[in-house]
This record gives C-alpha cells, structure tokens and sequence, in this order.
C-alpha cells in the first residue's frame, strides 16, 4: 500500500500584482516521497513553491495536508546564510540545535573541522553544504528544495546530490525540489511533473 498523501494542492491560480503565473493544477506528494517540479526557467516553478512554504499570498485554492501541520524547511538558490555569525551560529540560531547537535550536523556535511569559520569563509559549495545541514537539522516534516545546486560545476553538483540522497537516506523526509535540470530531477525524484504554458499548468493537464 502506497504511504498517504502528505501534501495537497488543489489551486485554481496563482498570481503577482495582478498578473496570472500559474493556472488551475493539482497535485499530491506521499509521505518520504520526492516530487521534482521542472520546467523551463521563469515559469512559476519557485513561486509555486513560495506559496507551499506560505511566502506567497496571491493564490486562489488550498494547500493542505499533514505537512503543512508540521515545521518545514527550504533551502533557496542562494544559501541565504547569516553573513556575520558562525557556520555553529548559522545552525543554532536558526534551528535551536545544541551546539553538539551543530557539531553532527557540521559533520555530516563535511565542514566539521569549519564551525567557526564565516559564510565569507567558505566556498559557494561549502555555502550550499551549510545550507543543507541547517534545513536537515531543523528537523523538518517537509523539505522545499529551490534550484539548491543551480550554478555549480557538474563535479560538484554531483557531489552535492549525493550529499543528498545520503541525508535523505537516514532522515526521510517528504520533499518538494524545484529544477531545470532533467538530469537532476530523473537521480533524485521518485516522480517528476513538468510546468507548462502561460499561465503555467502541469503538462499533460486539460
């Protein structure tokens, strides 16, 4: 038997300043499940997950679901870390973990021997590693991921993947990822839906 649904969303569209971006779609995620939303750049696919993570209002319908009861964590295309506190602090402030759980979670990325260095410290990769271990160690019961290897080398990109899959692996997690990249949405997904048109709807919809 197939886990539940964890997340639900039933739109009719979805809007900015007036001007449609999304037409009527919807669509489920199972618990632990990895959904990869793609389509060409600019279509909606980061403000559909905007409006998941409640950051966008312009929507008409529902987004409901276990999922939605429970804390969830986005890691964005910038790694959007505190530039003036510690890679330690980037996790215990945002996530109240234990500095020893910050430690694990330091660890787990491979920057344990780096808590005290400062984001402008670290690589771009390194960045994005930081951004990962503060999404998992917030504990999340849904995973927003946006574009999270956009702009890395293939070599990296790839190592960030497995990074991935290997934290997803001991912390299943259900999880929506946002990507451009087939190749990255056909390695991580268990399915994929493709945005579009304009305004944009999942292919294949009437």
């Amino acid at each position: 038997m197939s886990p539940p649904p964890d997340l639900i969303l039933d739109l009719a569209s979805v809007h900015a300043g007036g001007v449609p971006i999304l037409g009527a779609l919807s669509f489920a995620v199972r618990a632990g499940e990895t959904l990869a939303l793609t389509g060409p750049s600019g279509i909606g696919k980061s403000t559909l997950l905007r409006v998941v993570a409640g950051l966008h209002r312009g929507y008409r319908g529902s987004v409901t679901g276990p999922a939605t009861q429970g804390r969830i964590a986005m890691v964005f295309q910038d790694p959007n870390l505190l530039p003036w506190r510690s890679a330690r602090d980037n996790l215990t402030l945002t996530t109240r973990c234990t500095p020893d759980q910050a430690a694990h979670w330091l660890g787990a990325v491979g920057l344990g021997d780096k808590p005290d260095h400062m984001p402008r410290q670290l690589s771009l990769g390194q960045q994005r590693r930081l951004a990962l271990a503060r999404a998992f160690a917030a504990g999340p019961r849904l995973l927003l991921l946006d574009e999270p290897f956009v702009s890395l080398d293939p070599g990296l990109a790839d190592e960030m993947m497995a990074l991935f899959e290997d934290l997803r692996a001991t912390h299943p997690v259900t999880t929506l990822l946002v990507t451009h990249d087939p190749r990255e949405a056909d390695r991580l997904a268990d399915r994929i839906l493709r945005l579009q048109g304009s305004p944009a709807r999942l292919a294949g919809a009437a």
